[in-house]
């Protein structure tokens, strides 16, 4: 798996890529090191630069960038693993095919247009449009769930729709406990910084 083309790809032409990745073994391991981390860099260096900076109204802190991109790096990672146990434990409530693997490719690769959309964060004054990338992301994800988790075409709507209201949840949770254990371990205050 070349990251450069399935990122590509998976953006480009969707239906065709998850038939590829369905002809693949799924290996979490690659995918989580060849695949989510490098992708999971652009949106958590890009918040690290852009608050160090540009900031927000004035307020410039790599310390804040730096907490803020640590808790998007591990929100992705420990995320897609979330995400993917859900959506892995969903699946036969949909007709699906329990597959821990292959909900791993599902989660990891429909992310791939939000972690590209993150370059936004360079300027944190509109880093927040960088997450609108997702719901392309969303899309893909519907495209996935039938060659990946031999959902039946009549079941594959309900499954998608559950499954993003669960990884919604799951993303904001994990989000918010991160955001509070390192603005803890870097002293922040929960909001912008002590000068917001």
């Amino acid at each position: 798996m070349n990251l450069v083309d399935r990122a590509k790809n998976i953006i480009v032409s969707p239906k065709t890529e998850w038939d590829v990745v369905a002809g693949e073994e799924p290996n979490i391991q690659q995918i989580i090191v060849g695949y989510v981390i490098p992708l999971a860099l652009i949106p958590a260096i890009a918040v690290i630069l852009g608050w160090g900076l540009f900031g927000v109204l004035g307020y410039k802190s790599f310390t804040y960038g730096i907490a803020l991109g640590l808790v998007q790096l591990m929100n992705a990672i420990i995320g897609v693993f979330l995400a993917a146990f859900v959506i892995d434990a969903l699946a036969t409530s949909f007709g699906s095919q329990k597959n821990l693997g292959r909900a791993v490719q599902l989660v990891a690769f429909s992310m791939t247009p939000a972690w590209l959309g993150g370059i936004l964060s360079i300027f944190p004054a509109i880093g927040w449009l960088g997450t609108l990338f997702g719901l392309y992301g969303l899309y893909i994800l519907y495209l996935g769930v039938t060659p990946l988790m031999k959902t039946p075409q009549d079941k594959s709507v309900g499954y998608v729709i559950v499954s993003i209201i669960v990884v919604i949840i799951v993303y904001f949770v994990l989000a918010a406990i991160l955001t509070a254990i390192m603005f803890a371990i870097f002293g922040l205050s929960a909001l912008y910084g002590a000068r917001f």
